[in-house]
C-alpha cells in the first residue's frame, strides 16, 4: 500500500510540479524527489507506525537549511499547538505549528508549492533551469 502510494506521489510531482521536480526514486521506502535547485525531498510513510509520517526537504549541503513537516511525538514539542503534527523551519530546532493538510496527496502538494515557491523567489541562485552542482 505504502509503496503504491509513493509511486503515485511520485507521478503526481512529476506531472503537477515539472517546472521544479526533475526526478524522482523510492529508495530504502521512501520516495526521494530532485528539484531544480540541486536539493531533493524525501518523503516517507511508516509500515510499522500507522500515521507517522515525514517530508523532508534536504538543503544543507546548499545553504546549511532543512525543512521538515512530520509527526514524530518528540516531548520537546508538545506544546506546539498542532502536536505531534509540527513544521522545522530552516533549523532542526526551529520548529513551530504544521499546516499541512490531513490527505496524503494534499499534503505533498502543499510542500511541493512551498518548494516550488522558494525556488522561484531564489531563482537567481540558478543557471539556465539546470541545478547548481
Amino acid at each position: 500500500m505504502i509503496d503504491a502510494l509513493l509511486k503515485k506521489f511520485a507521478e503526481i510531482a512529476e506531472i503537477e510540479f515539472a517546472d521544479v521536480i526533475i526526478g524522482s526514486e523510492i529508495i530504502e521506502g521512501k520516495l526521494r524527489l530532485y528539484t531544480i535547485d540541486g536539493s531533493f525531498i524525501d518523503v516517507w510513510f511508516s509500515r510499522r507506525l500507522e500515521g507517522r509520517y515525514a517530508y523532508h526537504w534536504e538543503r544543507r549541503h546548499i545553504d546549511d537549511t532543512v525543512y521538515r513537516w512530520d509527526n514524530a511525538k518528540h516531548e520537546i514539542w508538545k506544546s506546539i499547538k498542532t502536536f505531534p503534527d509540527h513544521f522545522h523551519e530552516c533549523q532542526d530546532n526551529n520548529v513551530s505549528e504544521s499546516m499541512l493538510p490531513d490527505t496524503p496527496e494534499n499534503a505533498l502538494r502543499y510542500v511541493l508549492d512551498y518548494v516550488r515557491e522558494f525556488v522561484y523567489k531564489n531563482k537567481s541562485d540558478l543557471i539556465s533551469g539546470e541545478s547548481i552542482k
